[in-house]
């Protein structure tokens, strides 16, 4: 009998260690497929790690019946979750916890390593939170003081800034794609676009992408043909094919998957699957430059570039590059919302968390968008910075180098990019144009924002000036001379000299009277002093204070020569 019992075990035993491997191959299975699909970094300082290890973890414990999930799925359908983890029972046969992970060491051990990559992610949030490491966030970055004449020099032609925004570009684009007979029904143009410094010139470039699984299937021995050059000063897009065409894309499906190829290559750098910018060197070879991501603070906190990847769609090879030596014809390595991201985290958390939400003292940030300038041979972002007590005005502008990430900070007080956008809509306001995002050049010393005017189709159709310091001083032009001659015929009626270099005195003048009058639609403040000379301030919201000066008081100033003296900053001596 015993004998009897003993054989009939036996292929019991053996079915159970085959369904056993079975289940763990399924459960392989499994696991492949989730990182195939989602393709996170082998990496404990990225989230996505620990979420896959996770998933891992219960993939395994369900193989190896040390879990349940069964029993999971009837207590969410009969929303028994309350109960599942007090340890009750609704009936009979409803789950508890301890039929979840039976009483076994086995169970025990896996409810045990299951609990630990989120224990390791709650921790390390918080942990890596701006809470307890303000001071940490703000010194990401150094910012340097600068001095904006010495930096900008005065221009009269504009041609180091993308005026055209990327909307634009895109239909540029599309209409370009669409006279390429041969190309436009297999394919679609890429909607993320890129900002280049291309040969001295402000380039927009995007690349096309296949359109759809079947026209990959169809096309793929060839690759795609090529890319698109929007050049954002004259408004043109040109067509250039590839050489041996582009194999690797983000349209492409299976080992042609641009992030697939990549993370299989790179497995344990952390890069955005989403943040990849397309750019050519100077022979017009195109490439992808991925940035690889770091965290600055705690296990999670206070993301940053440490690396670049420049790989070649064309053949599949690849660079990595620390930031410090990444070639001279890379453009963007930082992103444009990280840079002023990290701009924030000085900002807002130089004096600690407290203080940027209760006190604010000094605290300041960057306005919502950014734009670009072209100089140094790179490209840098342009956004003004404001006070987080009031965003009417900015208090300066900063520069953010899209290569090596450094900052330059520009005390220049003016109205912010939205007052500027504003009063440029304003001037034409019964066509309905739409102001793109400004950026900002020196003209005859004054600080001045540029843009350009858009109809309901995205064409641009004008360019405005806008005077940083006073918005309602605005000149606008079909074309960019006509804006730029209109504003310095504004700028020498203020009584600014146009002709050359701004010479400026500064010094203290004691009121003796105080007389408003409007030109132009200006309203100024005529300012005569003790000494008999006569200083004019124009009246505008961030000088609106000027009402309250009053013989007898006592001004600093900092004023342009003349028989007039043009102020250029003045405030009321203590």
């Amino acid at each position: 009998m015993a004998k009897n019992s003993d054989q009939k075990a036996a292929p019991d035993k053996l079915n159970a260690v085959i369904f056993t491997v079975l289940r763990l191959l399924l459960a392989a299975c499994a696991i492949g497929a989730y990182y195939y699909l989602v393709l996170p970094p082998i990496n404990p300082r990225s989230v996505q790690f620990w979420i896959f290890t996770a998933f891992c973890l219960l993939c395994i414990a369900i193989a190896l019946r040390a879990l349940d999930v069964f029993a999971f799925g009837r207590a969410i359908k009969n929303m028994d979750l309350g109960r599942l983890f007090r340890g009750q029972r609704q009936g009979a046969g409803a789950p508890t916890w301890k039929t979840l992970f039976g009483k076994g060491a086995l169970s025990v051990v896996m409810s045990v390593l299951i609990a630990i990559p989120f224990a390791v992610l709650a921790i390390g949030m918080i942990i890596s939170s701006v809470v307890f490491n303000a001071t940490a966030y703000a010194e990401v970055i150094t910012v340097e003081e600068r001095v904006f004449e010495e930096d900008m020099p005065e221009t009269r032609e504009i041609t180091n800034i993308a005026l055209m925004d990327t909307n634009s570009a895109r239909m540029l684009g599309d209409r370009k794609l669409g006279a390429l007979a041969g190309v436009v029904s297999q394919y679609v143009v890429s909607d993320d676009y890129t900002q280049i410094n291309y040969r001295s010139k402000p380039i927009k470039i995007t690349h096309l992408e296949y359109d759809g699984f079947f026209k990959w299937l169809g096309n793929r021995a060839n690759g795609i043909p090529g890319y698109i050059m929007v050049d954002t000063l004259a408004n043109t897009a040109e067509y250039y094919e590839a050489e041996s065409g582009i194999r690797y894309a983000q349209s492409g499906y299976f080992g042609d998957d641009l992030m697939r190829k990549v993370r299989f290559d790179y497995p344990t750098k952390i890069f955005d699957l989403q943040d990849v910018s397309f750019e050519v060197d100077e022979e017009g070879n195109p490439f992808y430059c991925i940035s690889c991501y770091t965290r600055r603070v705690g296990l999670f906190g206070a993301y940053d570039v440490e690396e670049l990847i420049i790989f070649n769609p064309v053949d599949g090879s690849s660079e990595l590059y620390e930031v410090k030596d990444v070639p001279q014809w890379v453009d963007i390595v930082f992103d444009g919302d990280l840079a002023c991201e990290k701009y924030d985290w000085q900002g807002l958390y130089s004096g600690g968390f407290i203080n940027s939400v209760i006190g604010n003292k000094g605290c300041k940030q960057t306005t919502d968008d950014f734009g670009y300038l072209m100089f140094d041979d790179d490209v840098w972002y342009f956004t003004g910075v404001t006070s987080v007590t009031s965003d009417a005005s900015n208090i300066g502008f900063i520069l953010s180098n899209a290569r090596t990430g450094e900052y330059r900070y520009y005390p220049v007080i003016g109205a912010e990019e939205h007052s500027a956008m504003h009063a440029a809509e304003g001037e034409v306001q019964e066509k309905e144009y739409v102001a793109s995002f400004p950026s900002l050049v020196n003209i005859s010393g004054v600080p001045t924002y540029i843009m350009v005017l858009k109809d309901n189709n995205g064409l641009v159709k004008l360019y405005a000036l806008v005077n940083v310091r006073q918005y309602t001083m605005v000149a606008i032009g079909e074309t960019q001379q006509e804006a730029v001659s209109a504003y310095l015929k504004m700028l020498s009626g203020a009584g600014v000299d146009t002709q050359g270099p701004v010479e400026t005195e500064q010094g203290s003048v004691t009121v003796a009277d105080v007389q408003f009058l409007t030109l132009d639609g200006v309203t100024y403040a005529y300012i005569t002093g003790e000494d008999g000379n006569v200083y004019r301030v124009a009246f505008t919201e961030q000088n609106e204070q000027i009402v309250l000066v009053r013989p007898g008081d006592v001004l600093d100033m900092t004023w342009q020569k003349g028989d007039i003296r043009i102020v250029r900053e003045w405030k009321r001596k203590e």
